[in-house]
């Protein structure tokens, strides 16, 4: 992966004119250095910046980062996932984390009428997006993985965790916006007031910009490549999230397959959206809504973001049309 300037890099959001020139009444030395740190985890490049004069705080973090993945990631043997993946349906004792993450996931299932489902694993590692090559499931193997989605059987008592045989968890909905989320508070608690986190299409920042005014982030154009924006919003110190069609997928014969599964067939989902950006001061939680009002669709979609509080979001479709939650506006900048 080439990385671009570090206020154009992410996949779904780019950081747009993120970093003003003066300095506020932040509690930031006038030499307080701009600081990045930038690391690979959860198949993202994870970009760290922020106002310290100790760049060691900022490697730390990463260090976080691969703690986290290591409770958290599908693929990564000894696992908390993994060791529930693999139990046979026997129960698996987990870490809090993990059961903070699966809870969360569990309810945004449930919110979404299944729409978004934690288990939706059997289907997902049928599919290659990144390979480049046009390759579609053999459609039994598909049909019979689908029949294994179903959220509702996951059994969760205190920290132990049960799942039928045969079926599967993925955490890549949620874990990456917990982890967010986590490195966010971490940094905080080292003392940094001033930052903008990248976790590919997660945002999180930290406070204002030194000189008080917000971050400012790109939501990518959905036509363009990476690094250029279709719509700007403000980030005051909370959570930007975007899940759209462009980030993996391929076409073949005149359809384009991307990574956002339909839980019902485990076939992408095909309905008018491109992409949806969630607005909110948890990106675990913006993580798994963006997904689920994708897949339920802008009307759907849309009902499910204003019955939330605190949650708001512009849904972009296909043909370049946006519809704003009714707070949606708070974020949005003029360009």
């Amino acid at each position: 992966m080439v990385l671009k300037r570090i206020d154009q890099f992410v996949t779904g959001l780019i950081l747009a004119a993120a970093f003003g020139a003066g300095f506020g009444t932040f509690q930031v030395s006038a030499e307080a250095a701009k600081e990045t740190a930038i690391g690979f985890y959860l198949d993202t490049v994870i970009t760290l910046t922020a106002y310290t004069e100790d760049v060691q705080v900022l490697n730390d973090a990463l260090e976080e980062c691969g703690r986290y993945e290591k409770l958290l990631s599908r693929t990564i043997e000894g696992s908390d996932v993994w060791n529930v993946n693999h139990a046979h349906g026997a129960p698996v004792t987990v870490s809090d984390d993990m059961i903070e993450v699966l809870e969360t996931a569990v309810e945004v299932s449930r919110l979404s009428e299944g729409a978004f489902d934690v288990t939706i694993a059997p289907a997902s590692t049928l599919w290659d997006f990144t390979s480049g090559e046009a390759v579609l499931p053999d459609s039994q193997e598909l049909a019979e993985a689908a029949e294994k989605i179903d959220y509702t059987k996951i059994e969760i008592k205190d920290n132990e965790v049960t799942l039928p045989d045969g079926m599967m968890i993925d955490l890549g909905g949620v874990a990456k916006g917990y982890i967010a989320d986590a490195v966010k508070g971490y940094l905080e608690e080292r003392g940094i007031e001033s930052a903008i986190l990248s976790f590919g299409g997660n945002i999180v920042a930290i406070g204002l910009k030194p000189d008080e005014t917000p971050w400012r982030v790109g939501i990518q154009d959905i036509d363009l490549p990476t690094g250029n924006y279709m719509l700007v919003a403000a980030n005051y110190g909370g959570s930007t999230v975007t899940s759209g069609i462009y980030e993996r997928g391929f076409e073949l014969d005149g359809t384009y397959y991307h990574h956002i599964l339909d839980t019902a067939t485990g076939m992408p989902v095909q309905n008018e959206l491109a992409s949806v950006t969630i607005f909110s001061d948890s990106s675990m939680w913006g993580d798994a809504l963006a997904t689920a009002a994708f897949a339920l669709g802008t009307e759907k979609g849309m009902e499910l973001i204003e019955s939330m509080e605190d949650i708001e979001a512009v849904f972009i479709a296909r043909d370049r049309s946006a519809v704003y939650s009714s707070g949606a506006d708070h974020y949005m900048v003029e360009q």
